[in-house]
C-alpha cells in the first residue's frame, strides 16, 4: 500500500486551532454533596428549543464542510456501496401454513418481507420502504396469530424507540382499524384472535425524545375496539421501568417479566382461562435474571443466573411454580449459557473464550448431540415451533460472511441454505484471538483481523472497538463496512473487556459501579498491546464505541489523550452525573450507580465522567462525535454538551467535530443510505487524520 503522509487536516496549518461554531455558555451550577459543578451547556438538553436546533444546524454545516475537503471521501462511499450491494436473505419462519423471510437486494434502505405462496413462488408481502421516501420508517417488530391469519406489527419513525402498532389481514393485505401509538420497549403477543398484549409507559410527559420514563405497564388491546385498552399489569404506586410478556404455546398461560433496571427481574404468572388477569408472583425482588425460553402444556422453561452466575436452564411446573420447586434441566458449567427451543428440543449455546459451541438437548435435559458448526465463530438461531421439522441457524466470524444453514433436528445434519455473494475473498485475511493482561493482571481476550502477511511495523491504521457493559458479549460478527479498512491494509481489533457477559456474571460485575475503571483499563491495555507488538502506534490508532461504548471511548479519550490519533464516541453516555434524568436512563443504575446514591458514588462517577474530565489547554486527538436527533435512548444532549466542551478546551490543531444524523435514532432501523454515509465519513476522517493522503 503506497501511503502519502501529512501532519495536517484539509486546508489547516499545523498547530492552528480551528474556529468552531460559537456555543453560548450559561452560569448553570448544580450542587452535589456540597460540591458546586458547573454545567454551562445545560441549555442544549432542551431538544425542542430553536436555539438548540440552530446549534445543531451550525455544527453540522461545520462538520460536513470539513469532511467535504477530504479527496477520497466519495471513493470510500462508492467502495462501501459496492461491498454492501449483495443480496441478504434471512432464515425463513412459518406462521400458520405460510412461510416468510426477509430479503434485501443490497442497497434497499429497509429489508423486505416475502411470503412463499402455495405454488412455491416468492411474493412481496410487506415492504417497509413504502412507508417513507427516505427509508427512515422501519419495521421494528411483528407477531402473527397462531393460525397466521392476522399480523400485528410495529413501526419506528426516525429510529426512535417510540413506536406505533398496526394490524393487517394476511389474506387481503389490508389494514384493520386498530392503530396504537405511543408504544415503547414493547413486544406484541397475540391471545388467540381476540387481541394482543403490548407495553407502554403510563407517565408520558414533556418531550417524547428526552423526558424521563418510569412507569412501564402491560396492556391488552381487544381487536376492533376503539376505547381504552385494558391494563393487565402495572401499578401506579409501585412502578417498574420495563415490563414484557410471553404467552405459552397452548395459549393458556401468560408469563410477565418486570424489571427496574437492565439487570434483575421479577416473574409473574397469569392463568388466561381465569377471568381478571390475576397475576401470581413467582419471583420477587430484582436480584437475578430470569428469561422465559419456552412454555407449553403447563411447563415453563427459564434461563436463570439465580445460584448460577454462568446461568442454568430450569423448568417450572405451573401447578407448583415457585423457585424452590424448579427442576434443573441444563446445569451451570464453567462456560456462559444461552438457550432456545425449536422442533421440541432445547439448544444450549455456550461461549468458550467468546466462541460459540452448541449442544442439543431433549426437553427433559438429555443430551442429544454436539451440533457441528462450520468453524470458530458465532452461531445464532435454532428457534422454531415445536412441530417444525427443519430449523435454521446463522454462522459468522470477522472473516466469514453471515451464512444461513438449514438443520435437521432428528439427524443433526446441516447444509448451506443461503450464502451471500460478496466481493470479498476470506483467504486473503486472517482473524486470530490473542490474550493480554490488563492493569490488574486480568487476562483479556481480543480478536485481531487483518490481511495475511501484514507487516508489523507500527504504521498500520487500526480501529480498536469496544463496549464493556450491561452483560453484553461481543462475539465475532462479519461487517462489510470494516472491509474498507482491511482492504487499505488496516487492522480491526475487538477486545472482550470486563462489564460484558463473555465470562458470566462475575465478569459483568467486575466492570460496574465502583469497578467501572476496570473497563477503561482493559481497553487501554488492549491499545498498549497493539502498540507494543507493533501492529500499530498511537499515530495510527483510532478508538471506536457506541452507547455504553461511547462512554468507554469518551473516558479513555479524557484519561489518555496521548494514546490515540482518532476517537469516535458514538451515541455515548457522556454526562455521568445526569444520565439518569432522561428517558429510561435510570434503569442503567445497576451498571453505573448514580450521583444521588452516595457521596462516594458521586465522586467515583465524577472521577471518570467524560464530560467532567475535559481539561482546558489539553491537546486532544482528532475526534468525531456522532449522535442522532431522534435518539430517545441515550439523548443527544450527552454528545452536544461533550462536543461543545471539547471544542472549547482543545489546545491542539486536531479537529473536534460532531456529526448529528437528522431523522435518526440510537441506531436500530437506520436506512442503508444513512449507514453508508456515516461509515464513509468515519473512515475518511480516520485515515485523513492519520496522515494518509491517498488510498489503494
Amino acid at each position: 500500500m503506497a501511503l502519502l503522509l501529512t501532519a495536517c487536516g484539509p486546508k489547516q496549518k499545523a498547530e492552528e486551532k480551528m474556529n468552531y461554531p460559537e456555543t453560548r455558555m450559561s452560569d448553570q451550577v448544580d450542587i452535589y454533596h456540597g460540591d458546586s459543578v458547573a454545567d454551562p451547556y445545560r441549555w442544549l438538553e432542551n431538544d425542542t428549543s430553536e436555539e438548540t436546533g440552530d446549534w445543531v444546524k451550525r455544527q453540522n454545516e461545520f462538520t460536513f464542510s470539513w469532511l467535504d475537503q477530504i479527496p477520497y471521501r466519495d471513493s470510500l462511499r462508492q467502495r462501501l456501496e459496492t461491498l454492501y450491494n449483495y443480496e441478504r436473505v434471512s432464515a425463513p419462519f412459518t406462521a400458520g401454513k405460510e412461510r416468510y423471510y426477509f430479503k434485501n437486494n443490497g442497497l434497499q434502505n429497509q429489508s423486505v418481507m416475502y411470503r412463499v405462496n402455495p405454488d412455491g413462488e416468492d411474493e412481496v408481502f410487506f415492504d417497509p420502504n413504502t412507508l417513507s421516501e427516505d427509508g427512515t420508517v422501519s419495521l421494528s417488530g411483528l407477531d402473527f396469530t397462531k393460525d397466521g391469519s392476522l399480523m400485528a406489527y410495529s413501526i419506528s419513525r426516525g429510529g426512535a424507540d417510540w413506536q406505533e402498532i398496526y394490524v393487517m389481514d394476511v389474506k387481503t393485505g389490508k389494514l384493520l382499524s386498530d392503530h396504537i401509538t405511543d408504544v415503547k420497549f414493547s413486544g406484541i403477543t397475540w391471545k388467540g384472535k381476540e387481541g394482543f398484549f403490548y407495553s407502554s409507559y403510563a407517565d408520558q410527559n414533556g418531550s417524547k425524545l428526552s423526558s424521563k420514563t418510569q412507569n412501564h405497564q402491560l396492556f391488552f388491546h381487544k381487536l376492533g375496539s376503539s376505547g381504552g385498552d385494558t391494563r393487565v399489569f402495572g401499578d401506579d404506586n409501585n412502578p417498574r421501568r420495563y415490563v414484557g410478556a410471553s404467552i405459552s404455546e397452548d395459549e393458556k398461560h401468560l408469563v410477565i417479566q418486570a424489571a427496574m433496571a437492565t439487570s434483575g427481574n421479577q416473574v409473574y404468572l397469569i392463568e388466561l382461562e381465569k377471568p381478571g388477569y390475576a397475576a401470581i408472583e413467582l419471583v420477587g425482588g430484582f436480584e437475578h435474571d430470569h428469561d422465559l425460553i419456552y412454555a407449553n402444556e403447563g411447563k415453563l422453561y427459564f434461563l436463570t443466573n439465580m445460584d448460577a452466575p454462568n446461568r442454568k436452564l430450569v423448568m417450572a411446573d405451573v401447578n407448583n411454580p415457585m423457585p424452590e420447586n424448579w427442576q434443573t434441566i441444563i446445569p451451570e458449567t464453567e462456560h456462559v449459557l444461552s438457550a432456545g427451543q425449536g422442533a421440541g428440543y432445547l439448544f444450549a449455546k455456550y461461549q468458550k473464550d467468546v466462541l460459540s459451541h452448541v449442544v442439543q438437548y431433549t426437553l427433559e435435559g438429555k443430551m442429544v448431540r454436539n451440533v457441528e458448526l462450520p468453524g470458530q465463530g458465532n452461531a445464532a438461531g435454532f428457534g422454531g415451533r415445536p412441530e417444525d421439522t427443519t430449523l435454521y441457524f446463522s454462522f459468522s466470524s470477522y472473516i466469514y460472511p453471515s451464512t444461513v444453514f438449514s438443520f435437521n433436528p432428528k439427524t443433526g445434519a446441516s447444509e448451506v441454505y443461503m450464502k451471500p455473494d460478496i466481493d470479498f475473498d476470506p483467504e486473503q485475511y486472517e482473524s486470530k484471538q490473542v490474550f493480554y493482561n490488563s492493569k490488574d493482571g486480568t487476562r483479556i481476550p481480543m480478536m485481531i483481523t487483518h490481511k495475511k502477511g501484514l507487516e508489523l511495523n507500527g504504521k498500520n491504521p487500526t480501529l480498536l472497538y469496544g463496549y464493556g457493559g450491561f452483560n453484553i458479549s461481543l462475539q465475532p460478527n462479519f461487517s462489510t463496512t470494516i472491509l474498507v479498512l482491511l482492504e487499505q491494509g488496516g487492522i480491526y481489533a475487538v477486545p472482550n473487556i470486563r462489564g460484558g457477559g463473555e465470562y458470566g456474571e462475575a465478569w459483568h460485575k467486575a466492570g460496574t459501579k465502583m469497578q467501572k475503571q476496570n473497563v477503561f483499563d482493559d481497553f487501554i491495555a488492549a491499545a498498549e498491546y497493539l502498540i507494543d507488538n507493533h501492529y500499530t502506534s498511537s499515530d495510527y490508532l483510532a478508538l471506536s464505541g457506541g452507547s455504553n461504548g461511547g462512554l468507554l471511548v469518551g473516558a479513555v479519550l479524557t484519561q489518555r489523550p496521548d494514546l490515540m490519533k482518532v476517537a469516535f464516541p458514538a451515541v455515548g453516555v457522556l454526562d455521568m452525573l445526569r444520565y439518569n434524568k432522561f428517558t429510561a436512563g435510570a434503569g442503567w443504575a445497576t451498571d453505573y450507580g448514580t450521583a444521588e446514591d452516595s457521596e462516594e458514588m458521586y465522586r467515583y462517577l465524577k472521577g471518570y465522567s467524560p464530560l467532567h474530565n475535559i481539561t482546558a489547554g489539553t491537546r486532544y486527538p482528532a475526534t468525531m462525535i456522532s449522535t442522532g436527533d431522534h435518539d430517545d435512548r441515550v439523548v443527544p444532549a450527552h454528545s452536544f454538551k461533550f462536543a461543545a466542551t471539547l471544542q472549547q478546551a482543545q489546545a491542539g490543531a486536531a479537529p473536534i467535530l460532531i456529526r448529528i444524523d437528522v431523522n435518526a435514532g440510537h441506531g436500530a432501523g437506520k436506512p442503508t443510505a444513512k449507514i453508508l454515509d456515516e461509515q464513509a465519513d468515519k473512515f475518511a476522517f480516520m485515515l485523513w487524520n492519520m496522515g494518509i493522503k491517498s488510498l489503494n
